[in-house]
């Protein structure tokens, strides 16, 4: 119960300052190639940080699935500006609060084509995006499903740990 709140203040502050050098951001673009790379490089600085600290907690676990590894890299793509919205700091703020203290409300506040829809519906934007951009079969459904908790694949079920704990 104290593990969540704890991770969401970490991913905040982290936010505020978000940090990725050109090496780290050139061997994620060269990974995914020419295509992909587009749709890692149309994420905010803050959301290529996180993809890439799930990539690299995948990698030391030991992940080798091409898949699972171009999924980290683009899992929150949703959010980035091809998404249709600018989602801003206070959008992610009161999604956090809302999706966990009034959740209905959430739902009501997030007309279509907002910051906090992108949000709440990232996955199957990132997922779509994905697929428009040539990505794999297997690494859209794992962009679509990698908010969902209950599953069974083992690729999904590597990039949330991974993504838990960023």
């Amino acid at each position: 119960m104290v593990s969540r709140p704890l991770y969401r203040t970490r991913q905040f502050i982290a936010a505020l300052r978000p940090s990725v050098d050109e090496a780290e951001s050139n061997a994620a673009r060269a990974f995914l190639g020419p295509q992909l790379a587009s749709l890692f490089d149309s994420m905010t600085p803050r959301d290529r940080r996180h993809c890439i600290d799930v990539h690299s907690k995948l990698l030391d676990a030991g992940c080798d699935n091409p898949d699972t590894l171009a999924a980290a890299l683009l899992h929150d793509s949703g959010k980035g500006h091809l998404s249709g919205a600018t989602v801003r700091l206070w959008h992610r703020v009161a999604y956090v609060i809302l999706d966990v203290a009034a959740p209905t409300a959430l739902r009501r506040l997030s007309p279509s084509g907002s910051g906090l829809s992108v949000l709440q519906h990232h996955p199957q934007i990132g997922a779509r995006l994905a697929e428009s951009m040539g990505a794999s079969p297997k690494v859209v459904q794992i962009i679509r499903d990698h908010e969902q908790v209950a599953h069974d694949d083992p690729s999904l079920a590597q990039l949330r740990t991974a993504d838990d704990d960023s």
